[in-house]
């Protein structure tokens, strides 16, 4: 398939470019600093990438891009430029959860033969906060068990058994419960998103750009002073 995937939603900015090549699948990445950056950036990494893979927009089988839960502003980035590059192009959309991306790298980085493979995501929501889902990984295909959910570190539960994967270990590593010590680093990846994307696709999750939107999962961005200063003096 030919694919353009980028995520947003940390501080990474990662991108990727997929295309086959004399029958043999080549992918073309960039992983770089997001963040305030993202906005001026994002757009000419694609179109260096897309120049570096041969493709034109419109050959595209479609978009996929990182939906959230994350950062705000790189939530809507990514999504107008989804959605500008889309309707330019006349393909579709595929939103992709972050943290079902961020699964998805942890078990390709850290154990990629595993029939079975069970994580709880976490990504970094500022505020002495984080994004958590808990999914599993069995016959090729990801499942994810309850909701998405927004803690403090402290909050966590489970069994010390239980894989966590993400973002969370350097700022909250000494509030999360200590007997849960499979800790492993990962973020959401414009290559884990081109994993993805065939089962998604073929599950009919493509959409028309239109529909490219954030998944939210609160509504305040930011603490006010006095609240910054109460949570400094309980921590």
């Amino acid at each position: 398939m030919k694919l353009l995937a980028f995520d947003t939603s940390t501080e990474l900015m990662s991108v990727a470019v997929q295309r086959s090549v004399s029958g043999v699948c080549q992918t073309w990445q960039h992983s770089g600093e997001g963040g305030a950056k993202t906005s001026t950036q994002l757009i000419p990494v694609i179109q260096d990438l897309m120049l570096q893979a041969g493709l034109q927009f419109d050959e595209l089988d479609a978009i996929a891009f990182g939906r959230g839960p994350g950062s705000f502003t790189g939530l809507r980035t990514a999504c107008s430029v989804a959605q500008g590059l889309a309707f330019g192009a006349e393909i579709k959309v595929l939103p992709i959860d972050t943290l079902l991306a961020l699964a998805e790298e942890a078990r390709f980085q850290f154990e990629p033969l595993q029939e079975h493979y069970e994580v709880t995501a976490l990504l970094d929501a500022r505020m002495n906060e984080m994004y958590l889902a808990h999914y599993a990984f069995h016959g090729g295909q990801w499942t994810q068990s309850g909701d998405y959910d927004l803690i403090r570190p402290e909050d966590l539960q489970g069994d010390a058994q239980r894989r966590l994967a993400g973002n969370v270990f350097g700022n909250y590593a000494a509030r999360l419960p200590a007997a849960m010590t499979q800790r492993f680093h990962a973020m959401p990846t414009a290559t884990a998103m081109l994993r993805l994307a065939p089962l998604l696709l073929a599950g009919g999750a493509a959409l028309e750009p239109a529909q490219a939107l954030p998944l939210y999962l609160r509504d305040k961005v930011a603490q006010t002073t006095l609240e910054r200063a109460a949570q400094k003096g309980v921590l």
